[in-house]
């Protein structure tokens, strides 16, 4: 209890109105950018895609977002969350839909860009807008929420993959097509309920007492203040180290992710044997580690900067260690458990660094500063998918690329490191 309003009860009741609009949201966002890792196999072969066309493909997404990330997190910050969610999820969802269409490398490549630029600014913009509702020592706790969407999204894409992929043929549309299109559609639909539900800002929110509201406006500014406030400066907010090294740091994360997710049930139908229904149960598997490595996560990191980003070094270390495991065992057991391994520990370790971003930099720099850090984040996302496929169509495996992930992922546990180091010198 603090100036008579109760802390705990308070952030509840933020996180059931805010929370689950969010996580909705966040799964859709999810299911767009990945479902295309399902409809690879069977939409390369009907195509004539090689590997190089596919991972380029993949990648021209992070292109798009990258390029718009900025601009978009500064337009959400003025024309508010509600809206700004609303427009890129709408324009996001009908993109997905038209993907489905492509013919040529050239129209993929186009449609990959353009669902870039219709997301651009999404996941910074969540992290954002759970900054003007839930103060420092919550946040980490309510983007584990949120977050939890990415191992949801994971558990369906594998659950109905293949349902989808069996509907080859029907009203003229291949298998992948129809994937594309069913898990583009709620997008559009969601568009529309969060325009008209979801709660803006704290201050124009009803169902917040006086004293609530106070409460909230009182802790935000303080927290402000010790994050050392001033005037907007975009300059000095993409030139914050602690935005270049939490950028870098899930830059090399995120080009170890993307490499393996846009590849994973290829990847895993070739080292299994099994049909799409058996690798779409390994996937949900995946997503089904991720959720407790994300929850347990989420217990452990929170009220203090320093153990929160030394919980982003060890699960990436842990990640390296189960991508060594797939690499250098060769067998389908061994491959299954590191990929599994892999992805909950690194999933894992990707939703904390804005997380902590958002308590390092002043709350005026917030917006620009949170996009730059995702914007460097998704260098690394582009290079991972294209120079997989390169390395795959160079080898004719997956081993090479699978070993050279290893040292990225160690690297990107150093620099977390370094952050750390860096966090707990006088300011």
């Amino acid at each position: 209890m603090a100036d008579g309003v109760n802390e705990r009860a308070l952030i509840r009741k933020i996180a059931w109105r805010t929370l689950p609009l969010i996580l909705l949201s966040y799964f859709v966002a999810v299911m767009d950018r990945g479902n295309i890792s399902f409809a690879a196999a069977t939409m390369n072969a009907d195509l004539g895609f090689s590997e190089t066309i596919y991972g380029f493909g993949a990648s021209a997404f992070f292109i798009g977002y990258s390029l718009f990330e900025v601009p978009s997190n500064i337009l959400l910050a003025r024309f508010g969350p509600r809206v700004w969610l609303a427009r890129i999820m709408l324009t996001w969802g009908g993109i997905s839909v038209l993907t489905a269409f492509v013919h040529t490398p050239l129209q993929f490549y186009a449609a990959r860009f353009a669902l870039g630029v219709a997301e651009a600014g999404f996941y910074p913009g969540v992290i954002y807008y759970l900054s003007s509702w839930f103060p420092g020592e919550h946040r980490a706790w309510a983007v584990s929420r949120f977050y939890i969407a990415l191992p949801l999204a994971t558990i369906v894409m594998g659950l109905v993959a293949a349902p989808l992929l069996a509907l080859h043929g029907w009203l003229g549309l291949q298998g992948w097509q129809w994937l594309l299109v069913m898990e583009g559609l709620p997008s559009v639909l969601l568009a529309l309920v969060l325009i008209a539900a979801l709660p803006d800002r704290p201050e124009g929110a009803k169902w917040l007492s006086n004293d609530e509201r106070q409460w909230l406006d009182r802790t935000l500014s303080r927290e402000a203040t010790v994050a050392h406030a001033a005037s907007p400066s975009l300059l000095r907010a993409l030139a914050n180290p602690f935005v270049l090294l939490l950028g870098a740091t899930n830059a090399l994360n995120f080009l170890a992710i993307n490499a393996i997710v846009f590849s994973a049930p290829k990847l895993l139908a070739v080292s299994t044997g099994l049909a799409p229904a058996g690798v779409g149960r390994i996937i949900a598997a995946a997503g089904a580690a991720m959720i407790v490595s994300m929850l347990l996560a989420s217990r452990v990191t929170g009220q203090s900067v320093s153990r929160t980003i030394a919980t982003i070094a060890g699960l990436m270390a842990i990640a390296a260690a189960g991508l060594a495991l797939a690499w250098a065992t060769g067998t389908a057991a061994g491959t299954i458990l590191g990929i599994i391994v892999f992805f909950a520990a690194s999933q894992t370790a990707g939703m904390l660094p804005l997380a902590v971003l958002s308590r390092l930099i002043p709350a005026t720099d917030r917006a620009a500063g949170l996009a730059m850090a995702n914007t460097i984040a998704q260098a690394g996302a582009f290079l991972g998918p294209i120079t997989w496929g390169v390395l795959a169509d160079v080898t004719g495996s997956y081993q090479l690329g699978m070993a050279l992930l290893v040292p990225v992922m160690l690297a990107a546990s150093g620099v977390a490191l370094i952050v750390r180091m860096r966090s707990l010198r006088p300011l």
